[in-house]
């Protein structure tokens, strides 16, 4: 079955906007060089300024280095609670840092969330040799990643940020790579701390205070990072959530903290005003019409959307929204879960998502007993 369908507004779907585009934004930074507005669930900008400029970034790099940390972590290269022994080069590092002891272990959980929530330096680089023998390496493949992205505006020279020469990225960049790492759940179990204390190996407590104000003085901002050196000003990339509603902001080179944080939420505040986020699938409902199952103790099963879909869009508009719907040839006995199809969703005619179709029941093996009786029917009539 292949078939075109449209949804009229109902609990399903209730209506979404237009295009980012529609919408004129004002000016809402001050004192920012960059900054960079964007959707989470779509991508889509709703306010850029100078977005391509190649500048340093900061500490803001440090989004990649938890990136390919966290990336590790799922593939199962290395367990949150597993130790690593920090080496001289690791507890040298200046600039922002927990002191780590060298030749003491550490968990990696540890580690993480000391470079979430303090931006430590000396995290970073230890973390860098778990994960890829040496820095070098890990920042060979945090240049991969960066490609991987589509980031055309970044080079990385080193995993914490400090000040390199030829190191650069830009606000779009930085967007991309940042929604990359907030698409990790664990991220935001470090992200939200505001306060803790460290306890090393050998009884030192260090106390962390997380970097990111909006933690405390927005309260939609679950996760952030910022920056600073004297070439990049002052930086942060954040994220906000409110309702179905998740934006990405990112401002660079700002003259000031205060102006990084003031312009993010003035960012936040006119995306969560202008835009809206609506479900047009909920993985809970399930489709109207039965996909066919053969050889079963019944013709069809239910089927339902793997995950839920929103669409993006300005408050005040209505897109048409259709649907495309793939079924595959099922065959009993069928499980609850298995993929069954796929379907497209289609926003004012252009492909917006694709979302696999699972089956919504169990559906067993027909067995002789339910054959020889649909054979008495067919007799019957």
């Amino acid at each position: 079955m292949n078939k075109l369908i449209s949804l009229l507004v109902s609990a399903c779907f209730l209506g979404t906007g237009a295009v980012a585009a529609d919408v004129e934004a004002p000016e809402l930074t001050e004192g920012c060089k960059s900054a960079y507005l964007i959707d989470y669930n779509s991508g889509e900008c709703v306010y850029s300024l100078n977005e391509n400029e190649r500048m340093p970034i900061a500490s803001v790099c440090k989004v990649m280095t938890l990136t390919l940390c966290l990336d590790a972590v799922e593939q199962g290269k290395i367990a949150t609670d597993e130790k690593i022994t920090v080496s001289d080069r690791a507890s040298g590092m200046g600039g922002s840092q927990i002191f780590l002891q060298s030749g003491c272990e550490y968990t990696v959980d540890q580690l993480l969330k000391s470079i979430v929530v303090c931006s430590a330096n000396d995290s970073c680089v230890a973390m860098s040799e778990a994960v890829c023998g040496s820095e070098e390496q890990f920042v060979a493949q945090m240049n991969k990643k960066a490609e991987d992205l589509g980031c055309a505006n970044t080079l990385f020279v080193n995993c914490t940020g400090l000040p390199g020469e030829g190191q650069y990225s830009c606000a779009k960049d930085v967007a991309l790579m940042f929604r990359n790492l907030i698409s990790h759940e664990s991220y935001f179990k470090y992200s939200k701390i505001w306060l803790e204390d460290f306890v090393h190996p050998d009884d030192r407590t260090t106390t962390m205070t997380n970097t990111n104000k909006l933690i405390r003085k927005y309260k939609f901002c679950d996760g952030g990072k910022t920056g600073f050196t004297n070439d990049a000003g002052f930086c942060l990339a954040a994220t906000a959530v409110k309702d179905n509603l998740r934006f990405v902001s990112v401002v660079l080179g700002a003259n000031s903290s205060d102006n990084r944080f003031a312009s993010t939420i003035k960012m936040f505040d006119y995306g969560f005003a202008n835009y809206k986020n609506r479900i047009v699938l909920d993985k809970n409902v399930t489709l109207n019409d039965e996909f066919k199952v053969i050889g079963g103790k019944k013709d069809g099963a239910a089927v339902k959307p793997e995950r839920n879909c929103y669409v993006f869009s300005s408050a005040d508009k209505s897109p048409d929204i259709t649907f495309n719907v793939i079924s595959y040839k099922l065959k009993a006995p069928v499980a609850c879960g298995q993929r069954a199809g796929a379907i497209e969703v289609y926003k004012d005619g252009v492909l917006y998502d694709t979302i696999d179709l699972v089956c919504a029941e169990d559906v067993k093996k027909a067995g002789f007993a339910d054959n020889f009786k649909d054979v008495a029917e067919d007799w019957a009539i």
